[in-house]
């Protein structure tokens, strides 16, 4: 008797299981299919901008067309042979290396402090300090401006770099990343002999290197951008960046849009190299906070 209803059930599993794959099927193809068109969408900015440099005399009264008729890279022969191009690409590459590398000192040693040193007023000197994040650039340009003056620091590398060293971003990222390493790994260094410098080196550091690679990407691309505080301090031609030049190419009465578009990829292909190059630590650092 049991035999019959064993059937039935097992019919009705079947039956399911037919089922739920067509429903799947279909959700995971509309799934993909808004994802195609979410990704042409945000990759078409990027498309005109190469056809746009490829195609002579184009512009934004004149668009040129997806498959332009006489490509040329004339534009980008342009860009290299009569304009500084490679000190303006050097310039930028210098200052957001350089300032990559000093936020990540400043931010790792900051936020081992905040996160594992105890010491009175760490909580309220830590709000004070993410309280800056509020405080906009155009507020801090005057004073900024007038103590590099002082110092002799402007129209120097030195003195667009200084402002830079510090982020109040990155502390709060690398100690919330800080606070996910167990204790316990310090606890077993210290108890082998470890001090603070080679906790911090040997059981902190690698446990965050996703939130690191997260923020060298973050620090690179805000200094690589940087636009208005390196046109207030590097007044001197030689001295420019990539987003002042490219700034500098577009003429009061004309424009040629071909070498604009044409400097415009260029300089999207350093952040764009970067981010594939860390994309994986980058999606661990945002998802995890720096521990798997």
């Amino acid at each position: 008797m049991a035999e019959p209803r064993k059937a039935s059930s097992e019919t009705r599993r079947v039956i399911g299981e037919r089922r739920m794959p067509t429903r799947s099927l279909i959700g995971w193809i509309t799934l993909h299919v808004v994802i195609v068109l979410g990704a042409l969408a945000m990759f078409f900015p990027f498309f005109w901008t190469i056809i746009t440099s490829i195609s002579p005399g184009a512009g934004l009264s004149i668009s040129p067309s997806l498959i332009p008729d006489n490509p040329s890279l004339a534009a980008y022969e342009r860009l290299f042979t009569e304009l500084p191009f490679m000190r303006v690409i050097g310039n930028s590459l210098l200052l957001a290396v350089a300032t990559t590398v000093v936020q990540l000192i400043t931010s790792a040693t900051a936020a081992y402090a905040f996160s594992r040193l105890p010491f009175r007023g760490r909580g309220l000197v830590f709000a004070v300090y993410l309280a800056t994040m509020m405080i906009p650039l155009q507020v801090l340009i005057v004073p900024l401006f007038v103590q590099l003056r002082d110092f002799g620091l402007l129209n120097t590398y030195l003195g667009a770099l200084l402002p830079t060293f510090a982020s109040a971003f990155g502390i709060f990222l690398l100690r919330q990343a800080i606070n996910q390493v167990p204790r316990d790994l310090d606890e077993a260094a210290m108890l082998d002999g470890a001090g603070h410098f080679r906790t911090f080196f040997s059981i902190v550091l690698p446990n965050i290197r996703p939130a690191l690679a997260t923020l060298t990407v973050f620090a690179f691309m805000g200094s690589w951008n940087s636009f208005l505080w390196p046109l207030v301090v590097l007044r001197k031609p030689e001295l420019q960046t990539l987003p002042i030049a490219l700034a500098g190419l577009q003429g009061q009465y004309t424009t040629e849009w071909d070498i604009i578009m044409a400097g415009s990829v260029v300089s999207i292909l350093p952040m764009l190299a970067l981010y594939i190059f860390a994309q994986k630590y980058v999606i661990q650092g945002v998802a995890s906070s720096g521990i798997k």
